[in-house]
């Protein structure tokens, strides 16, 4: 079985990037990188009634370094110490100005795990009109320019079949939901 037997703290900051040495199983020793990110959670909420789903886009350094338009994204947030389901409710007022209620888990899933310690708890969850209660944006002094998108569950179950729903967390999710509730699309969509 292969271990970690060493560590270097490179950076510090925003998240921690540390050089670790794992011994293989076969007792070659190989230098890999380590990205500790803490762990996250987020959200697709979507309307049964009006047949839309609530995303977000952000500024992403990532993205805008591949030169690439904002990628539509679920709600989701470092934990922070607090539980999953917690947190979650936290920010979809924060980012999405809305208020959750009931909170379907889908999966705990390892976005990059090459490089990542980072787990995501995935959550879907109902809304309503009424639940709109702000313009969401992003908590103040975060500084996360983030916009509100609502859009047609039609046109997020295109964006799946197309491969145009490009953030990962978010694709799950859409996945998720179509699969669990295909009452909401036209069967001849599907």
């Amino acid at each position: 079985m292969a271990h970690i037997i060493g560590r270097e703290l490179v950076y510090d900051g925003w998240y921690r990037f540390s050089r670790v040495q794992i011994r293989l199983p076969d007792g070659v020793v190989v230098e890999r990188h380590l990205l500790d990110n803490g762990q996250a959670v987020a959200v697709l909420p979507y309307d049964p009634v009006r047949r839309c789903c609530l995303l977000i886009t952000q500024p992403r350094a990532a993205v805008l370094a591949a030169g690439e338009p904002p990628v539509l994204e679920a709600i989701a947030g470092g934990l922070d110490g607090a539980a999953p389901a917690e947190r979650i409710v936290e920010e979809a007022m924060e980012e999405g100005g809305l208020r959750l209620g009931a909170l379907e888990p889908v999966a705990n899933i390892w976005p990059i795990p090459p490089v990542s310690t980072e787990r995501v708890m995935l959550y879907l969850a109902e809304y309503g009109e009424a639940d709109r209660v702000g313009e969401g944006g992003g908590a103040e002094g975060e500084f996360e320019a983030i916009t509100v998108h609502e859009i047609g569950l039609d046109a997020l179950r295109d964006m799946v079949l197309a491969g145009a729903l490009t953030d990962a967390k978010t694709l799950v999710l859409a996945q998720a939901l179509l699969l669990r509730r295909p009452e909401l699309w036209d069967r001849q969509g599907i």
